[in-house]
């Protein structure tokens, strides 16, 4: 599931999308298979939305959840306190040159996601949508 949190211009490269997604996989597993062995990081169900790279492939941007989404505060602390062996043991897994930092932020698509469908289930903007398919149906005969 890509999602785009860039607020650049320009799109990341296929290399930044491939190494990106290859660290989100693996750090998926190492969550998911409790590896690090800390009771306040394994106390969360952690979901990896999306972890964008830097053009230079050093800095990798992680974008995370808790299940239900509480506690993200703490999750984004117990992560951060655990960069250092998350780092070492994905570098290891997937064999690169070099481990790429790592930093941690608040998935907020699902927030967004629920923003846009407030807005759907306005009034105002319902109408304006049933108008648009109507003028759309009407252009097509």
């Amino acid at each position: 599931m890509a999602q785009n949190h860039s607020s650049s211009g320009a799109g990341p490269t296929q290399r930044q999308l491939r190494v990106g997604e290859l660290i989100r996989r693996t750090l998926s597993d190492l969550l998911n298979r409790s590896e690090i062995h800390d009771p306040d990081l394994n106390r969360h169900s952690i979901t990896v939305g999306e972890v964008r790279m830097s053009p230079d492939l050093k800095v990798a941007t992680i974008f995370v959840m808790p299940l239900g989404g509480q506690g993200v505060k703490e999750a984004i602390t117990a992560l951060a306190r655990n960069k250092y062996e998350l780092r070492r043991r994905i570098a290891k897994e997937m064999t690169l040159k070099y481990a790429p930092d790592l930093r941690f932020l608040p998935d907020d698509t699902f927030d967004r996601l629920d923003d846009t469908r407030r807005m759907f289930e306005n009034e105002v903007v319902a109408r304006d949508v049933a108008a648009g398919n109507d003028d759309a149906d009407t252009g097509a005969n």
